[in-house]
């Protein structure tokens, strides 16, 4: 069977029995036709499955169609990190009714990123950017800004960049998270946190520093990992093996504090009974495992969504506003029980 031949302007002109010039009159909305000869002629399109050209629409209206991501972090990872399937899917909701895409791309190192971006705009590739996990000194704010490239960041940047933010509140999950750990008579809590180059990274680690301080606990013990599970295992591992273990750890996301789990059940410390365990991020991982974990929530879907959103409104030249958004909601689970004595 031969392929479907796509429908073009002359075939809709022989069908309604009129020119090209009037066809493209009507399918681009310009005068030249009657209305009641657009209408047909726009009937007739349909029914034969015509679909403008998104490359000729965008040599005409100087438009690409489509904004980028690009994640500078190991592809392996990215796979099995639910926060940015979950992001993504997010994004690509609120990209929806427009008919942009979304152009992704994995890199492994700063350079590689910043050389995406100049290659996207001398390419034309995207009319927009997403810009996640913010760094200290990031140089992609200027070379952004240098580019002319309209972009939105994903995390908080409000008074670093001229380009809008959207964030949540960590402030007062941790604050939540920290009262119900010292609520059950925890003292001795350890983090796991990502990498120490990312700017949420280094806020979240002072909030915990400060609402310890607050509720008269002991400094909070940071170690600092890649976010994989692999080296979130590890860094269990160090803490559990120390002269000194905690009663509780949190852990900056999901991936890692499943992986903690393996690591209790290897060292025969029993959770929560020794040992409380909570997630940053939940995921349909922290409540399929056994015991189902602990973990603070957030709309990660939302998150995308309203971010395109944002991307959108600033490439239509709208004035885009820095956005924080809703308190994160601690969900208690079997994880978390009271302090061993």
């Amino acid at each position: 069977m031969s392929p479907l031949k796509r429908p073009t302007i002359a075939d809709i002109a022989e069908a309604a029995g009129v020119s090209k010039g009037a066809v493209s009159y009507a399918l681009n909305g310009k005068a030249g036709v009657s209305e009641q000869t657009r209408e047909r002629i726009v009937g007739i399109a349909a029914r034969m499955g015509w679909h403008p050209s998104s490359a000729a629409r965008a040599l005409s209206e100087g438009r690409a169609g489509a904004i980028g991501l690009v994640v500078d972090r190991p592809a392996w990872v990215l796979g099995i990190e639910p926060f940015f399937m979950r992001l993504i899917s997010g994004v690509e909701a609120g990209l929806a009714a427009s008919g942009t895409a979304l152009l992704l791309q994995v890199t492994e190192d700063a350079a590689a990123e910043e050389a995406a971006y100049r290659r996207w705009w001398a390419e034309q590739r995207v009319d927009g950017v997403l810009l996640v996990d913010l760094r200290e000194d990031d140089r992609r704010l200027a070379l952004l800004a240098e580019l002319g490239l309209p972009a939105v960041l994903v995390g908080h940047a409000a008074g670093v960049s001229s380009a809008p933010s959207l964030w949540f509140d960590d402030a007062s999950a941790v604050r939540e998270t920290l009262a119900y750990l010292a609520a059950m008579g925890h003292r001795r809590i350890a983090r796991v946190a990502g990498p120490a180059r990312f700017v949420h990274t280094r806020e979240r680690g002072e909030v915990f520093d400060r609402c310890a301080a607050e509720l008269s606990l002991p400094g909070i013990l940071s170690v600092h990992t890649d976010y994989s599970g692999e080296d979130g295992a590890r860094a269990t591992r160090r803490l559990l093996s120390g002269s000194t273990r905690p009663t509780a750890i949190v852990y900056d996301n999901d991936v890692m504090a499943v992986a903690a789990l393996g690591v209790t059940q290897e060292m025969g410390v029993s959770v929560p009974g020794e040992l409380s365990v909570v997630a940053w991020d939940d995921s349909e991982l922290c409540r399929l495992v056994h015991p189902a974990l602990t973990a603070v929530s957030r709309q990660v879907p939302e998150y995308g969504e309203r971010a395109a959103a944002a991307l959108l409104a600033l490439i239509n030249g709208e004035d885009v506003a820095d956005v924080l958004l809703d308190a994160l909601e601690l969900v208690p689970r079997g994880s978390t029980a009271p302090a061993p004595r």
